[in-house]
């Protein structure tokens, strides 16, 4: 029975540091990071690591030493994109958003009680924002997208992600306590759309929208970042205009892929109408 548990912990650490790896993205990641961020020691680590390269889930570039995604990950990765498809879905909005507004457009997903930047499409516009990268994580609550899909949340599953996240809130971003995010919650949900002035990084505003799947739960979000002068009254809503309609796209892709599980839930899809026939 010890043997078995030190066995189903060794699976646990492994593929958590996976996750750690794939959450540094094209940065790679080095092994001093991963050995802070899992609080693994050094060679425990590097043995897990080593099993997870053998396995061709993870490889280590050899002149930087950073460690990266591997192959099998990324093929991984392809075949569960036939179901999980979000990103293939949303790729011709992301595209259209940032060629319509010359500004930069970002994927989000929800992981947990954090936000993953899945996917950034570059816009046109000669100054741009560089706060949030492909792979970036945020708590639930911080940067736009992050945001939207927080507020899309029932009240009772916000407290407990505020809660799980009340740690990391108040060491790593000071500006935004707990009680500053339920009021951004609160006026995300009055608005329609989320909005972050430039909390995160100076001069870098964002906007965004929640994608829900048919069942009503929020599976992602679209954004748009833009430097501050860009992103004032009243472009804001005509952004979330932008916004609205691109979501609206997904999340008739999504109700006709899971069609076969039943019909969207009325309070939601009415809730939405409301929200953005308002602008």
């Amino acid at each position: 029975m010890i043997a078995e548990l030190n066995g189903s912990q060794s699976v646990d650490r492994a593929l958590g540091l996976l996750a750690m790896v794939g959450r540094h993205a094209d940065r790679g990641a080095a092994l001093s990071t991963l050995v802070e961020e899992s609080g693994l020691n050094k060679p425990t680590a590097r043995r897990l690591l080593l099993a997870l390269m053998r396995a061709g889930l993870v490889e280590q570039d050899e002149e930087s030493r950073r460690y990266f995604l591997g192959e099998e990950a990324y093929v991984l990765g392809s075949l569960a994109s036939r179901r999980f498809g979000l990103l293939q879905l949303s790729m011709e909005s992301l595209i259209r958003l940032s060629k319509r507004t010359q500004d930069t457009s970002f994927l989000s997903v929800r992981r947990g009680s954090f936000s993953v930047c899945l996917y950034r499409e570059e816009g046109t516009y000669p100054v741009r924002t560089h706060a949030l990268q492909a792979g970036f994580e945020h708590p639930l609550g911080v940067g736009a997208g992050s945001l939207a899909m927080l507020a899309a949340l029932p009240d009772e599953e916000v407290e407990a992600v505020l809660a799980e996240n009340d740690q990391v809130l108040r060491e790593s971003y000071p500006m935004l306590p707990p009680e500053r995010i339920r009021q951004d919650v609160e006026a995300a949900r009055a608005r329609g759309y989320s909005l972050n002035p430039g909390l995160i990084v100076a001069n870098s505003w964002g906007i965004g929208v929640a994608i829900c799947s048919p069942d009503g739960r929020p599976v992602g979000a679209l954004s748009i970042a833009a430097i501050d002068s860009r992103m004032q009254e009243p472009r804001q809503r005509e952004l979330a205009g932008h916004l609205f309609h691109e979501v609206r796209q997904v999340e008739e892709k999504l109700a006709r892929m899971f069609a076969s599980k039943g019909p969207l839930r009325e309070p939601i899809a009415i809730r939405h109408q409301t929200r953005r026939t308002s602008l």
